[in-house]
């Protein structure tokens, strides 16, 4: 099953050089999530055949124009494509107020339901679960309440190894096998040994998103060996004193975190305007941490099972 990162937009506040401000479409098991959305994400979405009608839940890091500045436009397209299914959006406190300002001066709304759940400051939590993943927050240090999304698929099913399958086990039986337990005589004893006739799961898979964050070794246990990591790299070494003044971090703070975390793939993005040539972030990182890669725009990334 699909476990897909795609790249909407990479740049910091300012949009510059054909880099559009955060924003990035996050499948899981045909499950489509959209993590910030800053202005131009629904022209991104589009270029990318993204189907919004696909997309049920978005998730706002924090309250920065250039994090939620596209998701009204993106709203009212989806009433105007007729959209019905109920909209989830995740945020800190003030994003409601935010788009019942709009919908009433505009003297209109969606014809589908936009259900509101905010975001606790500062605290790690699971804000939404299913029979496949779940997604928490990551408490992010910046100037004002952020959080990041910790994507997990829960521990997968058993395969059935179809070579060693026994002819004639009903389909609650196969289905049991899955689940880890053995088949089972009518006395209670063991028929079947589940490590006999099965495999083991598939690879669970994560991803953690880190938009803006000043430095904080506190990511590290809680981002601890994902697959991928996106970790914001707004400056390089040579501007860190701008970096701490604007709670963000420089492609070697990334870097470190990366490696302490031990994570799989590191993307780093939310570059500054300043940079036209991304290569001396990409290898500033790279020195700390070598299987780094730049979020650029159209970018997918798979994570394999």
């Amino acid at each position: 099953m699909s476990f897909k990162i795609t790249i909407l937009g990479s740049s910091g506040a300012l949009p510059a050089f054909g880099r559009f401000p955060s924003a990035q479409l996050v499948e899981i098991q045909n499950q489509h999530f959209l993590v910030d959305c800053g202005e131009g994400t629904q022209m991104q979405l589009m270029r990318y055949n993204a189907n919004l009608h696909r997309i049920n839940h978005i998730f706002i890091s924090h309250l920065h124009g250039d994090h939620y500045l596209g998701l009204l436009g993106l709203i009212f397209t989806m009433h105007l494509n007729h959209r019905t299914n109920d909209l989830h959006l995740y945020s800190h406190r003030g994003l409601g107020e935010i788009i019942t300002t709009q919908f009433r001066y505009s003297l209109s709304s969606p014809r589908f339901n936009i259900i509101l759940h905010t975001l606790t400051p500062g605290k790690q939590h699971v804000i939404f679960e299913n029979n496949q993943l779940s997604v928490s927050t990551i408490p992010l240090k910046h100037k004002l309440d952020c959080s990041g999304f910790l994507f997990r698929e829960k521990i997968k099913p058993r395969r059935i190894d179809k070579d060693r399958l026994p002819a004639g086990l009903s389909l609650q039986q196969v289905a049991s096998l899955k689940t880890g337990a053995d088949v089972l005589e009518v006395d209670g004893t063991i028929r079947y040994r589940n490590a006999d006739i099965t495999l083991a799961p598939r690879k669970s898979r994560s991803y953690a998103y880190c938009s803006d964050t000043a430095f904080d070794d506190r990511l590290v246990n809680i981002v601890e060996q994902v697959d991928v990591l996106y970790h914001e790299a707004t400056f390089m070494e040579s501007e860190k004193d701008k970096a701490e003044e604007t709670k963000h971090s420089t492609a070697a703070q990334a870097a470190e975190i990366a490696l302490k975390a031990k994570v799989g793939k590191l993307l780093i993005g939310h570059f500054s305007a300043r940079y036209k040539d991304l290569d001396p972030l990409l290898k500033e990182a790279r020195h700390i941490f070598t299987n780094t890669v730049l979020a650029e725009e159209g970018l997918t990334f798979t994570l394999e099972e």
